[in-house]
Protein backbone atom coordinates (compact mmCIF):
# COMPACT_ATOMS: atom_id res chain seq x y z
CA UNK A 1 0.00 0.00 0.00
CA UNK A 2 1.57 3.33 -0.98
CA UNK A 3 1.83 5.99 1.49
CA UNK A 4 -0.99 8.32 0.29
CA UNK A 5 -3.03 4.98 0.47
CA UNK A 6 -2.33 5.11 3.73
CA UNK A 7 -3.08 8.85 4.41
CA UNK A 8 -6.28 8.53 2.40
CA UNK A 9 -7.40 5.75 4.59
CA UNK A 10 -6.30 7.08 8.00
CA UNK A 11 -8.63 10.28 6.73
CA UNK A 12 -11.27 8.06 5.69
CA UNK A 13 -11.67 6.89 9.29
CA UNK A 14 -11.25 9.44 10.63
CA UNK A 15 -13.72 11.81 9.68
CA UNK A 16 -16.56 9.41 8.10
CA UNK A 17 -18.59 9.40 10.87
CA UNK A 18 -18.71 13.02 12.05
CA UNK A 19 -19.05 13.73 8.02
CA UNK A 20 -22.01 11.55 8.01
CA UNK A 21 -23.53 12.58 11.00
CA UNK A 22 -23.35 16.52 9.13
CA UNK A 23 -24.45 15.21 6.29
CA UNK A 24 -27.68 12.84 7.47
CA UNK A 25 -28.66 16.19 9.64
CA UNK A 26 -28.79 18.34 6.33
CA UNK A 27 -30.81 15.59 3.88
CA UNK A 28 -34.14 13.89 4.18
CA UNK A 29 -33.03 10.38 4.08
CA UNK A 30 -29.97 8.02 5.16
CA UNK A 31 -29.55 7.17 1.26
CA UNK A 32 -29.00 10.05 -0.03
CA UNK A 33 -26.29 10.91 3.01
CA UNK A 34 -24.67 7.64 2.38
CA UNK A 35 -24.68 9.05 -1.56
CA UNK A 36 -23.32 12.34 -0.53
CA UNK A 37 -20.46 11.08 1.90
CA UNK A 38 -19.56 8.46 -1.01
CA UNK A 39 -19.41 11.65 -3.62
CA UNK A 40 -16.80 13.66 -0.89
CA UNK A 41 -14.89 10.95 -0.55
CA UNK A 42 -14.45 10.05 -4.07
CA UNK A 43 -13.50 13.51 -4.37
CA UNK A 44 -11.07 13.31 -1.49
CA UNK A 45 -9.51 10.15 -3.15
CA UNK A 46 -9.38 11.53 -6.75
CA UNK A 47 -7.84 15.01 -5.60
CA UNK A 48 -5.68 13.58 -3.02
CA UNK A 49 -2.19 14.76 -4.87
CA UNK A 50 -3.71 18.44 -4.94
CA UNK A 51 -4.93 18.64 -1.72
CA UNK A 52 -3.05 16.50 0.75
CA UNK A 53 -1.12 19.83 1.88
CA UNK A 54 -4.43 21.11 3.27
CA UNK A 55 -3.91 21.85 6.69
CA UNK A 56 -7.63 21.36 7.97
CA UNK A 57 -8.83 18.53 6.15
CA UNK A 58 -12.04 18.20 8.03
CA UNK A 59 -12.95 22.06 7.26
CA UNK A 60 -12.55 21.05 3.43
CA UNK A 61 -14.44 18.02 3.43
CA UNK A 62 -17.48 19.47 5.15
CA UNK A 63 -16.93 22.40 2.78
CA UNK A 64 -17.31 19.53 0.09
CA UNK A 65 -20.25 17.96 1.78
CA UNK A 66 -22.22 21.40 1.90
CA UNK A 67 -22.05 21.86 -1.62
CA UNK A 68 -23.07 18.76 -2.76
CA UNK A 69 -26.04 18.95 -0.48
CA UNK A 70 -26.86 22.18 -2.02
CA UNK A 71 -26.39 20.44 -5.52
CA UNK A 72 -28.83 17.58 -4.30
CA UNK A 73 -31.82 20.49 -2.95
CA UNK A 74 -31.18 21.60 -6.52
CA UNK A 75 -31.37 18.15 -8.76
CA UNK A 76 -34.63 17.57 -6.44
CA UNK A 77 -37.24 20.20 -6.25
CA UNK A 78 -38.26 19.13 -2.80
CA UNK A 79 -41.43 17.51 -2.26
CA UNK A 80 -43.62 18.75 0.34
CA UNK A 81 -44.44 16.41 2.62
CA UNK A 82 -47.48 14.53 2.76
CA UNK A 83 -50.71 16.30 3.54
CA UNK A 84 -51.19 14.03 6.47
CA UNK A 85 -54.11 15.49 8.00
CA UNK A 86 -55.12 14.21 11.95
CA UNK A 87 -58.91 13.51 12.16
CA UNK A 88 -60.38 13.89 15.18
CA UNK A 89 -57.12 15.43 16.85
CA UNK A 90 -57.24 19.47 16.46
CA UNK A 91 -55.65 21.63 18.62
CA UNK A 92 -57.19 24.41 20.99
CA UNK A 93 -57.27 26.52 17.60
CA UNK A 94 -59.58 23.71 15.57
CA UNK A 95 -55.95 23.73 13.71
CA UNK A 96 -55.45 20.38 11.50
CA UNK A 97 -51.89 19.42 12.79
CA UNK A 98 -49.35 18.78 10.59
CA UNK A 99 -45.36 19.56 10.24
CA UNK A 100 -45.93 21.13 6.78
CA UNK A 101 -47.94 23.65 8.87
CA UNK A 102 -45.35 24.94 11.38
CA UNK A 103 -42.48 24.79 8.90
CA UNK A 104 -41.65 28.12 7.03
CA UNK A 105 -41.80 28.65 3.45
CA UNK A 106 -38.71 28.85 1.87
CA UNK A 107 -39.04 28.88 -1.09
CA UNK A 108 -38.36 32.99 -2.24
CA UNK A 109 -35.20 32.89 0.39
CA UNK A 110 -31.70 32.56 -0.71
CA UNK A 111 -30.37 30.98 2.29
CA UNK A 112 -32.74 28.68 1.79
CA UNK A 113 -30.17 25.31 2.60
CA UNK A 114 -28.99 26.87 5.72
CA UNK A 115 -32.15 27.72 7.25
CA UNK A 116 -33.67 24.27 6.43
CA UNK A 117 -30.59 22.97 8.17
CA UNK A 118 -31.05 24.72 11.20
CA UNK A 119 -34.62 23.79 11.33
CA UNK A 120 -33.60 20.54 11.15
CA UNK A 121 -31.22 20.28 13.54
CA UNK A 122 -33.62 21.84 15.99
CA UNK A 123 -36.23 19.53 14.98
CA UNK A 124 -33.71 16.85 16.02
CA UNK A 125 -33.11 18.32 19.32
CA UNK A 126 -36.97 18.88 19.88
CA UNK A 127 -37.63 15.22 18.62
CA UNK A 128 -35.08 13.19 21.60
CA UNK A 129 -36.84 15.37 23.91
CA UNK A 130 -39.90 13.62 23.21
CA UNK A 131 -41.28 9.89 24.48
CA UNK A 132 -40.02 7.52 21.71
CA UNK A 133 -43.27 6.45 20.95
CA UNK A 134 -44.23 9.90 19.73
CA UNK A 135 -41.05 10.35 18.20
CA UNK A 136 -41.47 6.68 16.26
CA UNK A 137 -44.77 7.69 15.21
CA UNK A 138 -43.71 11.29 13.85
CA UNK A 139 -40.89 9.71 12.21
CA UNK A 140 -42.56 6.73 10.74
CA UNK A 141 -44.96 9.33 9.42
CA UNK A 142 -43.60 12.12 8.04
CA UNK A 143 -39.58 11.00 7.74
CA UNK A 144 -40.66 7.60 6.39
CA UNK A 145 -43.82 8.60 4.31
CA UNK A 146 -45.62 5.82 6.01
CA UNK A 147 -49.63 6.12 6.53
CA UNK A 148 -51.32 5.87 9.66
CA UNK A 149 -52.61 2.39 8.62
CA UNK A 150 -49.30 1.16 7.47
CA UNK A 151 -48.09 2.11 10.97
CA UNK A 152 -50.84 0.63 13.01
CA UNK A 153 -50.39 -2.66 11.11
CA UNK A 154 -46.60 -2.68 11.86
CA UNK A 155 -46.18 -1.90 15.50
CA UNK A 156 -49.84 -3.44 16.32
CA UNK A 157 -50.99 -0.04 17.77
CA UNK A 158 -54.51 1.25 17.06
CA UNK A 159 -54.39 4.00 14.55
CA UNK A 160 -56.14 6.62 17.53
CA UNK A 161 -53.25 6.09 19.53
CA UNK A 162 -50.98 6.52 17.08
CA UNK A 163 -53.17 9.57 15.90
CA UNK A 164 -52.87 11.00 19.14
CA UNK A 165 -48.71 10.57 19.91
CA UNK A 166 -48.08 12.47 16.41
CA UNK A 167 -50.41 15.36 17.78
CA UNK A 168 -48.61 15.29 21.06
CA UNK A 169 -45.43 15.29 19.16
CA UNK A 170 -46.58 18.01 16.74
CA UNK A 171 -47.68 20.22 19.41
CA UNK A 172 -44.13 19.57 21.27
CA UNK A 173 -42.52 20.80 18.27
CA UNK A 174 -44.69 23.65 17.67
CA UNK A 175 -43.87 24.90 20.97
CA UNK A 176 -39.92 24.44 20.59
CA UNK A 177 -39.82 26.12 17.07
CA UNK A 178 -41.85 28.92 18.70
CA UNK A 179 -38.66 31.00 19.40
CA UNK A 180 -37.06 30.20 15.92
CA UNK A 181 -39.62 31.58 13.99
CA UNK A 182 -39.66 35.09 16.17
CA UNK A 183 -35.91 34.97 14.41
CA UNK A 184 -37.19 34.25 11.41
Amino acid sequence: MTENAKQIELTYNKERGKLLGFIRKNVPTQEDAEDILQEVMYQLVSGYEDIQFIERISAWLIRIAKNKIIDLYRKKKTEPLPDTKIVNNKDEEDEVLNLSDILPDFSEMPDEIYWQSVINEEIEKALDEIPDEQKEVFVMNEYDGLSFKEISEIKNVPINTLLSRKRYAVLYLRSKLKNLYKEL
